[in-house]
């Protein structure tokens, strides 16, 4: 499909710029140079970003923190196994996507906690990634309750992740 997808794509961008009588190369150069000084903006806060996850996870503090806060999830019906995937997916997709198979790989993907885990993982985002993206290219420095109201949502999104999985 993707065969199909991008030279019409393609087709599609030249002739319309044709018909606006738009220079199509001088277009792509003027972004290219807005995308290098975007990178250039980004890249500090990216690789920052990289480095605050990789600690969090190898240093154990995801796991001692889940094991905090697993009696606290259970009483609002959440299984203490999706702790450490609640606990790591606001920070990083990719090490959500981790804990995800480890909970397919113990408890399986038709299991009650491996259908929560899924619903979780493709109902909640990566807060603190991407809002420390968007704050630095936007320059916002008064965030104040962006976090702690992003975080409350996706504890929400894990409680009716399970319950919506509990049903069904």
């Amino acid at each position: 499909m993707a065969d199909i997808i991008f030279p019409i794509l393609i087709v599609f961008v030249l002739t319309y710029s044709i018909i606006k009588k738009n220079d199509a190369y001088k277009s792509f150069q003027n972004g290219t140079v807005g995308a290098i000084d975007l990178i250039k903006t980004l890249l500090p806060t990216i690789v920052a970003m990289f480095i605050a996850i990789e600690l969090f996870k190898v240093s154990g503090l995801s796991q001692i923190l889940a094991n905090i806060l697993s009696p606290m999830f259970n009483l609002i019906g959440i299984p203490k196994e999706l702790t450490e995937l609640i606990i790591i997916r606001p920070f990083s997709s990719n090490a959500g996507y981790v804990v995800l198979q480890n909970i397919f790989k113990n408890y399986g993907v038709d299991s009650y906690v491996g259908r929560c885990a899924s619903v979780l993982m493709g109902s909640s985002d990566t807060i603190f990634y991407v809002a420390s993206i968007y704050f630095s290219a936007t320059k916002v420095k008064k965030t104040m309750l962006t976090i702690p109201i992003a975080v409350l949502c996706n504890i929400f999104c894990a409680i009716l992740s399970c319950l919506l999985c509990r049903f069904m």
